[in-house]
C-alpha cells in the first residue's frame, strides 16, 4: 500500500521501465555510501528474466537484494539475493516495486497495477498503474520499511540482519542537501525520454488515436504481444470473434462496386463500438477478430450484442442484402490469447444458429446462447 504523501500518479508500463532502469543504474554506480540494500517486486516471472542479468551484478554489489514474484521464485540467483513467492491473492501481487537504498541515498518506485490500458505503441506499454518515484533516502527508507515488514516472515535471517543493519546507518546519518534539485532534473529527462519514446514508437500499433480501425494481423502480434511479450495473469482482455456472412453470389448480382461499398459498411459496423485502445483485424473474407483490453466479461457481451445489432442494421442501407452475424465472447489474461479457441467457438456459433456465444475460461466445450 502506498504511503502518506504526495497524490499518486497514473503510470504507463513504458513510463515505470524508464524510471526502474534509472533506480537500477544508480545501484550499480561504483560510490562509496554503502551498505546497499536492493528490493524489487515484478510481478511475474518473465519481467524478471528480463533484468536477471542486471540483478546479478547488483547482488554482486549490494549487501542484501530481494526479488519478489507472484508464485515463483527465480532460478540460479546469487549469493546475498533472496527471492520471494507472492501470493496471487495479496496486495504485493499486483505492485511493481524497485526500491535502492544507502546511508547517503536513496531512491524509489511504488506502483500498483489498475489492470486497465492506456493508448500506447503496444498493449504491454499502455499498461497503466498508480503510484510515485523518487529520489530522496527517506522516501526510499520508508518503503524498505514496508517491505521488511511485509515480507520479512518470508526471508532467510541472515536476509533480515542485512536489511536492518542498512536501516540502522541510514537513521544514523542525515539526508544529503539538494534531492529536490537532482529529482527536478531527473524528472525533466524522464519526461522526455518519455516523449520521444512515445513519437517514435506509438505507430507500432496503429490506431492509438481517433476512431478505432482494422490493423493487420503481424501489427496485432506486435500490439498484444502474442508471441509471449506480455506475462499472463496479468491485464484481462477481451476477445470478440465475429463472423458475417451475405447471401452467395451478392457480388455477382450487384456488382463489385456495390460489394466494396458493402465491406466497408461492414467494418465501419463493427469498429464503431470501439474505445481508442481497442483493436479490430479480419482474420479471413468474412470472419474479424476485436481485441478489447480491460474489459469484464458482460461489457464485452454488451459490445458484440451492438456490433451483432450494427451489423444486422446494415439491410435498411442495402435492402437486398441480409448480413448473417454469428459471434463468441471471452475474456483472458492468458497470453498467448486463445484465439483459436475463439474462431472454433464462432464456428460453432455459426453451425447452430447461435447469434452471441460466450467461451468460458477458454473452454469451447462450454460455449452457451447470450
Amino acid at each position: 500500500m502506498l504511503h502518506d504523501g504526495p497524490a499518486p500518479e497514473l503510470l504507463t508500463k513504458r513510463s515505470l521501465v524508464t524510471v526502474s532502469h534509472a533506480i537500477e543504474r544508480s545501484a550499480l554506480a561504483t560510490a562509496e555510501d554503502g551498505p546497499l540494500v536492493v528490493i524489487a517486486l515484478f510481478q511475474r516471472m518473465p519481467y524478471f528474466l528480463r533484468e536477471q542479468a542486471r540483478y546479478g551484478r547488483i547482488a554482486a554489489s549490494a549487501a542484501v537484494t530481494v526479488v519478489g514474484l507472484v508464485g515463483e521464485t527465480p532460478p540460479e540467483l546469487p549469493p546475498g539475493a533472496y527471492a520471494v513467492a507472492l501470493d496471487e491473492s495479496e496486495e504485493l501481487a499486483r505492485e511493481w516495486s524497485v526500491v535502492a537504498l544507502t546511508p547517503r541515498f536513496g531512491a524509489s518506485l511504488v506502483a500498483r497495477d489498475q489492470r486497465e490500458v492506456a493508448a500506447a505503441g503496444t498493449l504491454e506499454e499502455g499498461r497503466l498503474f498508480s503510484g510515485r518515484w523518487g529520489f530522496r533516502r527517506d522516501e526510499a527508507l520508508h518503503e524498505v520499511i514496508r517491505l521488511r515488514a511485509q515480507l520479512g516472515d518470508r526471508l532467510p535471517p541472515a536476509a533480515l540482519t542485512a536489511i536492518d543493519q542498512v536501516l540502522r546507518r541510514v537513521r544514523d546519518l542525515p539526508a544529503t542537501p539538494g534531492e529536490s534539485r537532482a529529482e527536478a532534473a531527473l524528472r525533466l529527462m524522464a519526461e522526455r525520454v518519455d516523449r520521444a519514446h512515445r513519437s517514435g514508437s506509438d505507430r507500432v500499433g496503429e490506431p492509438v488515436e481517433g476512431p478505432p480501425g482494422l490493423v493487420d494481423e503481424p501489427t496485432l502480434h506486435r500490439w498484444t504481444g502474442m508471441g509471449g511479450v506480455t506475462a499472463a495473469g496479468t491485464l484481462p482482455v477481451a476477445l470478440i470473434g465475429v463472423r458475417v456472412s451475405e447471401p452467395a453470389g451478392a457480388p455477382e448480382r450487384f456488382g463489385r462496386r456495390s460489394a466494396a461499398r458493402e465491406a466497408q459498411a461492414v467494418i465501419a459496423a463493427l469498429t464503431a463500438p470501439l474505445r481508442p485502445v481497442d483493436r479490430a483485424v479480419r482474420l479471413a473474407p468474412d470472419e474479424y477478430l476485436l481485441v478489447l483490453p480491460a474489459l469484464t466479461r458482460e461489457e464485452a457481451l454488451a459490445v458484440a450484442g451492438q456490433v451483432h445489432a450494427s451489423v444486422a442494421g446494415l439491410a435498411r442501407s442495402y435492402p437486398f442484402v441480409s448480413f448473417a452475424v454469428h459471434a463468441a465472447v471471452t475474456v483472458t489474461d492468458r497470453r498467448p490469447m486463445p484465439v483459436a479457441e475463439v474462431r472454433h467457438a464462432v464456428g460453432w456459433a455459426a453451425r447452430e444458429g447461435v447469434p452471441v456465444a460466450t467461451v468460458a475460461r477458454e473452454a469451447v466445450a462450454s460455449a452457451a446462447q447470450h
